[in-house]
């Protein structure tokens, strides 16, 4: 092969030059040892191999907006006839599966916050929250029969959807582990696959819909604490009145056990009341539930205060739905693409998460004192900056790390917003069934016109 050619073959490979930033936080070595666990490694294209087709899934998360050979464009350096076709990334994306970023995010998603972190812990436990949300997606047979579809009284929803469980470290509003399902599965029964993750000295908080004698139990096998809200209708009967006002009592795994007082398991119970007028709740009496027993060592109005820590993930799922995914459907057609995508979007909050965890570790901040959008913001505008040279690198990521720092947002103030929705009600009739696949025209526009 003679030079030129030889140097025209290497301008044409792929290079990893412009996710810099995001190989700080998931690095090559990595990805390819993913690959290789998966079984994966084997399939070759000079023009999309599989390591660039990983980082086009998880730039897919980063550029919700963009279209896919635009998020290429936003990964590569311009190589003339470099960038792949729809059909090209289509079939790369079928042969990657699904398994490397499940391999990945076991490899790289990690527990962020060390006992520095402001309130990333509640005396020595590490503050953890499980909730989930819903995405939509485009309405095609496969994934309505993979997912299915919201319905109610008028008819049945607009679009299929799945649905994420996620378990998210306070301090950070990292997403530590998650599971996607179609929508009809419900939270409760997939809270199991996430609690049976939990770690020794962990404090896990959760809404009332989650809590059960099971999650429970799967909390203290795993040497873990909750503290959860409790549903109104839910029977606890005081069997031991405390010092600060808040009671022992039993739950059990079903009705009959309760009657007859048998394998209940202790819990605490936190009944208060909000005494602000102007402080919207739909409830006077709110309750909670917890693990942690010892009223002196753990005060009820330290729990109380303590639990509202939860809305940090309510951000968390804010961010990942509202600023980073852009789009009110994701993109992928077909089952596998939309949890291969879902994945990716996953996997790019955990990045910018984690950069913004360094900043504000070099400044001496709360992690989420510094503005997700802003920072979303400078890795768009950044990544596709990363210089060649290793010297010049480093001090990039270190101006990167700077520029992040900046974004500082004023402390938060209290919660003052009902839960309601604004929203205009449409003058166009509503999708119905056989509004689905509608005949397609069978002459050309001109040909159907007819002068009268």
């Amino acid at each position: 092969m003679s030079a030129r050619s030889l140097l025209g073959l290497i301008e044409h490979q792929p290079t990893d030059q412009r996710i810099a930033a995001l190989k700080r936080v998931i690095s090559q070595s990595t990805v390819t040892a993913a690959l290789e666990q998966s079984g994966r490694a084997g399939r070759h294209c000079p023009r999309l191999p599989l390591w660039l087709t990983v980082w086009l899934v998880i730039g897919m998360g980063l550029f919700g907006a963009d279209g896919l050979r635009a998020v290429f464009k936003r990964l590569q350096p311009y190589r003339p006839g470099a960038t792949p076709g729809g059909n090209t990334i289509a079939q790369s994306r079928l042969a990657l599966g699904l398994l490397v970023f499940r391999l990945l995010a076991r490899m790289v998603v990690g527990l962020l916050c060390d006992e520095d972190t402001p309130g990333a812990f509640y005396q020595g436990m590490r503050l953890m929250a499980v909730d989930g949300f819903v995405l939509d997606l485009p309405d095609t047979p496969d994934n309505e029969r993979a997912f299915g579809r919201p319905k109610s009284g008028r008819s049945p929803g607009a679009f299929p959807q799945a649905r994420v469980l996620a378990l998210c470290e306070v301090g950070s509003h990292a997403f530590w582990r998650w599971s996607v399902k179609p929508f009809w599965r419900g939270e409760a029964t997939m809270a199991g696959h996430l609690l049976r993750q939990l770690e020794r000295g962990m404090l896990v908080l959760f809404d009332r819909n989650l809590l059960s004698f099971k999650s429970v139990s799967q909390v203290l096998d795993r040497k873990a604490h909750l503290l959860a809200r409790v549903a109104s209708n839910r029977i606890l009967e005081p069997i031991e009145v405390l010092a600060d006002g808040s009671y022992l009592a039993k739950t059990y795994k079903t009705e009959y056990d309760r009657k007859k007082g048998r394998e209940g398991v202790v819990v605490r119970v936190i009944q208060y009341e909000l005494t602000d007028p102007n402080r919207p709740s739909k409830e006077k009496v709110h309750r909670l539930v917890t693990t942690l027993l010892d009223a002196e060592a753990y005060p009820a109005l330290d729990l109380v205060e303590l639990y509202h820590q939860r809305w940090e993930e309510e951000l968390s799922i804010d961010e990942l739905k509202t600023h980073q995914k852009e789009r009110p459907v994701l993109r992928s057609k077909t089952p596998l693409g939309v949890v291969q995508e879902i994945e990716g979007l996953m996997l790019a909050h955990y990045c910018v998460r984690a950069v913004m965890y360094q900043a504000a570790r070099e400044r001496g901040l709360d992690p989420r004192r510094l503005s997700f959008v802003g920072t979303l913001r400078i890795l768009r505008m950044r990544l596709q900056e990363a210089p060649r040279s290793r010297a010049a690198l480093e001090r990039w990521w270190e101006e990167l790390l700077m520029e992040v720092g900046e974004e500082e947002i004023p402390p938060r103030r209290d919660r003052v917003n009902p839960r309601v929705i604004k929203k205009q009600v449409s003058a166009w009739p509503k999708k119905r069934p056989h509004h689905r696949n509608p005949p397609r025209p069978c002459m050309p526009f001109r040909d159907s016109i007819l002068i009268t």
